[in-house]
């Protein structure tokens, strides 16, 4: 009989208390301990503590490789995010904001796999299996050899995937799958942990890769306990705004692959469909005279990428100025807001800043800094940026440029574009494969850089 007891149990880190506390001593996080049942089957206790050895090491070069290949994805943009395709025995974990399209991806993902490789199990826990064919026609998927399964018992689904043995199984979601070994609700830190331990032991023991679907928390976070991200050899977030087409998939942990690759998509009424150019995309309605647009050349992994960066300085109505930062760091526009206001002389003191990075993309490299500084003041002085002239630099408290790196890309993206200069930090050193084509203009100062790239 199994032995059941309370735990107090920390969402975040897994870390189990004696007692209620309003803080974790372990990750420092408020509020993030709750009371779990937790129970113990005696025979598996005496399991754990038997010296017998039930597994068998075995030296590296005698392990066999052959047939353990990645599965190649007919999607170039989650190719390029996975490493290469899709890892046997591997399991994923996908998380995103409500309605930002994770069911969605990975029900293309699936029917791509089912035209290309054979069977493929679509278990979703949130829907019936009557919403998901009216999802499907939505999306005109009608494969034969993808199955759907409308199942939250976490044993029923380990069932129908070792009798039907596809290759992938997509679980959606894993807060609402349960398994009833524990007592405990769906979705609860105990049952988290232990299904998706469960789904790990499955994947590695028949070789069949695993898709999981995860919700967020409030702070974007994925929900549940933060054990759950150790557990799997993944993890994927899809983020994007959901009032604007373009969606981002990136990389945070990657046991087969780079963290430092990012995919994008735009949805469609088909679907989340690849942008194979999101450079063009960003830039398609951008209008070179107006005021306050920069562009930026910034890397999101190993991808260069031209975004519209736009300001907006207007004299306040109030004692306090607003700053408003729309996909970049608040901090960070704080900094450049002073920067500008003691090195270069702009007096933004009684100006209300706004900083939108067009698209919906949130840009957190310090190479944007820049930009978003010409941008504030082409705003500020009424003056457009010139038209042909992309920015690339970070800047420093003193209003010195530092370099950046990978600059040899970012001008051949810019070039491709049709900008004929590049207003680079004056470190940057010229390499033999960049473009010749694009003229390097290097500055020292944010004061130097604003007498460059402002109209005349």
């Amino acid at each position: 009989m199994a032995r059941v007891r309370t735990a107090f149990v920390c969402e975040q880190c897994g870390h189990i208390f004696p007692k209620w506390s309003g803080r974790c001593s372990e990750c420092g996080t408020w509020n993030s301990v709750v009371e779990t049942r937790v129970e113990e089957d005696k025979e598996k206790r005496a399991a754990r503590v038997s010296l017998a050895p039930t597994s068998e090491p075995q030296p590296l070069p005698t392990i066999a490789a052959d047939g353990f290949q990645r599965i190649p994805v007919p999607m170039g943009e989650l190719n390029r995010v996975l490493g290469g395709g899709i890892v046997p025995g591997s399991v994923v974990l996908i998380g995103g904001d409500p309605g930002i399209g994770k069911s969605t991806l990975l029900l293309q993902v699936s029917s791509l796999l089912a035209r290309q490789e054979g069977p493929v199990l679509y278990v979703s826990g949130e829907e019936s299996v009557q919403q998901i064919k009216m999802r499907a026609g939505r999306l005109g998927i009608s494969d034969d050899q993808l199955y759907v399964l409308s199942e939250i018992n976490l044993e029923q689904i380990i069932a129908h995937i070792e009798r039907l043995n596809p290759h992938l199984a997509v679980v959606d979601s894993i807060q609402s799958v349960y398994t009833e070994e524990l007592t405990s609700a769906a979705g609860g830190v105990s049952q988290v942990k232990e299904c998706a331990a469960t789904l790990l032991r499955l994947a590695k023991a028949s070789g069949v890769p695993i898709f999981i679907v995860g919700h967020v928390t409030k702070a974007g976070a994925i929900a549940g306990p933060r054990v759950l991200e150790h557990i799997v050899d993944t993890v994927l977030y899809l983020e994007g705004d959901r009032f604007h087409a373009y969606r981002l998939l990136r990389s945070v942990k990657n046991r087969f692959g780079s963290t430092n690759e990012v995919g994008v998509f735009e949805m469609a009424s088909q679907g989340l469909m690849e942008v194979a150019n999101p450079s063009e995309a960003f830039l398609a309605e951008r209008l070179p005279t107006a005021a306050g647009s920069a562009i930026a050349v910034t890397m999101e992994g190993t991808r260069p990428l031209l975004v519209e960066i736009q300001a907006l300085a207007s004299t306040t109505s109030f004692g306090l100025p607003r700053r408003t930062a729309n996909g970049i760091d608040f901090n960070r526009l704080l900094l450049l807001v002073a920067v500008l206001n003691k090195r270069v002389g702009l007096r933004l003191s009684d100006q209300d800043v706004f900083v939108n990075v067009v698209g919906g993309l949130r840009v957190n490299e310090p190479a944007a800094d820049l930009a978003v500084a010409v941008a504030i003041a082409s705003s500020f002085r009424d003056v457009p940026v010139a038209a042909d002239l992309a920015v690339v630099g970070e800047i420093g408290l003193s209003g010195e440029l530092r370099t950046v790196s990978q600059f040899s890309r970012r001008l051949s993206e810019a070039a491709k574009l049709g900008f004929r200069r590049c207003l680079l930090p004056k470190g940057a050193r010229r390499k033999k494969d960049t473009p010749s084509e694009i003229e390097v203009i290097g500055v020292r100062s944010v004061a130097e850089a604003l007498e460059v790239a402002l109209v005349k």
